[in-house]
């Protein structure tokens, strides 16, 4: 975080200042109380449901020194009349007094975003210092609390964007033009929301839009969708994934025992042996991804391929544990699109052990394709698993699709009962859900 008075704050974003206006604050923007620092500013938003306002006490406990907010609190508060419209506009003010020594990367995506901005961050944290999206943080209040936590010596801003309607990505670009657009694919996610793929690729294709002027495109040679956005830049394009056409080929895939995938990673002049401490084939186009941004950003391969050797992932993606009693746990309970789920399960099945147990719940956001892509996943994890638990209602078309192989379980208790009565030494159980389905409830349990 760049060193701020809270004059200074309440001239760039228009707001007054109540209380103390000779504070500074000298750590990251929050909202969350309890991820305070000492030194920090509390960003209150007064929500349908919780007041954010109200936690400013628990923040200043916590070291905060001043709140941006819409109301006055004990704190320092700058008071303005949107707290989301102030934020950016603190962002982008932020980043610009940076601008001039900073390589900005976006990067989006129907599936992967999080784990490829991981690997992403490990290529260039090697490098030079890397400012990056803390887990998930990729909307209209993430972007700019990512953007905030750059200083004087960050030289790499790694922002993962998401969207939910077309529009979302060309907002964050406003904020700062990439300069280095990563696009991982089109999939099913938010689906309901877009109404169709076409509509999903026009809303990715937006952080292609937003790129600075000469900035590079990133995008995955094995999606065609991804392949056409070529059309919506004129400057440098660079391609990753397994297509013989790629930039940034992979080749010569096998996996461990474990599931971890390695392979060679080639460019036209150059190649590099990858050994990735991650779970699952997929994993492989996703370290392409992020050593294609690399090399638009100067990193040669060879130090993308040791940064990529050392990553690790957000917490409940793909995260392997051994167990007391011989079970091991793959908990990729943070979110869940079909495409994803069927990259878990693949995952799931390539690790040796007794039976393969895919614990599933519901995936959101589907719209009205939700049933039929329910029943497809139950089919499909069928195909990879000895037994698919279908956890409540919601999931009940998994069930139906993976027959024989399905127990279809009321909800988290009681799947935790089945799992606690029935596992045995050597299984491998796999839980996956979206985030509201709360099946890290399960893992936890388990664990």
């Amino acid at each position: 975080m760049v060193p701020l008075g809270l004059r200074e704050i309440a001239a760039v974003v228009g707001g007054t200042v109540e209380g103390d206006g000779a504070v500074t604050v000298t750590a990251p923007a929050v909202l969350d109380g309890r991820q305070a620092e000492p030194g920090g500013l509390f960003v209150a938003v007064a929500g349908e449901r919780v007041d954010g306002h109200d936690y400013a006490g628990q923040a200043g406990r916590a070291g905060v020194v001043a709140v941006l907010g819409s109301r006055p609190t004990p704190l320092p508060t700058v008071v303005v009349e949107d707290v989301q419209a102030a934020l950016q506009r603190l962002a982008a003010h932020v980043v610009a007094r940076l601008r001039r020594g900073l390589t900005v990367f976006g990067l989006t995506g129907s599936q992967g975003k999080t784990g490829t901005k991981d690997l992403l961050a490990a290529v260039l944290s090697g490098t030079a210092p890397t400012t990056a999206t803390i887990g998930s943080l990729n909307n209209e209040l993430g972007v700019p609390l990512t953007m905030l936590r750059a200083d004087l010596g960050t030289r790499f801003l790694v922002l993962e964007m998401g969207a939910r309607r077309i529009g979302d990505i060309a907002a964050l670009t406003g904020l700062v033009a990439p300069d280095v657009a990563v696009v991982l694919n089109v999939g099913q996610a938010h689906l309901g929301e877009f109404g169709s793929r076409g509509a999903i690729a026009t809303a990715k294709g937006e952080l292609v839009q937003g790129l600075a002027p000469g900035g590079t495109a990133v995008l995955n040679a094995d999606d065609p969708r991804v392949v056409a956005m070529r059309a919506l830049t004129d400057g440098p394009v660079l391609t990753f994934g397994r297509a013989e056409h790629a930039d940034v080929r992979v080749l010569d895939l096998v996996l461990d025992a474990s599931g971890r995938p390695s392979f060679t990673l080639r460019t036209a002049d150059a190649s590099a042996r990858v050994a990735l401490p991650l779970v699952g084939a997929h994993q492989a186009v996703n370290a392409s991804a992020a050593a294609a941004a690399g090399l638009a950003a100067g990193v040669p391969l060879d130090v993308a391929a040791q940064g990529l050797a050392t990553a690790s992932l957000s917490k409940w993606r793909m995260e392997l544990r051994d167990l007391p009693g011989g079970v091991t746990l793959l908990n990729d309970s943070y979110n869940a699109n079909p495409d994803s789920v069927r990259a878990a399960l693949d995952a799931l099945s390539a690790i040796e052990g007794g039976r393969r147990i895919a614990v599933l719940g519901e995936m959101l956001e589907l719209g009205e394709e939700s049933r039929a892509a329910h029943r497809a996943v139950g089919a499909y994890a069928a195909s990879r698993a000895d037994l698919v638990l279908a956890v409540g209602e919601a999931a009940r078309p998994i069930a139906d699709g993976a027959g024989e192989r399905a127990v279809a379980l009321a909800g988290n208790a009681a799947a935790v009962d089945w799992l606690r009565g029935n596992l045995a030494a050597g299984d491998v159980v796999l839980v996956k859900a979206s985030r509201g389905a709360g099946l890290d409830e399960v893992a936890a349990a388990l664990a």
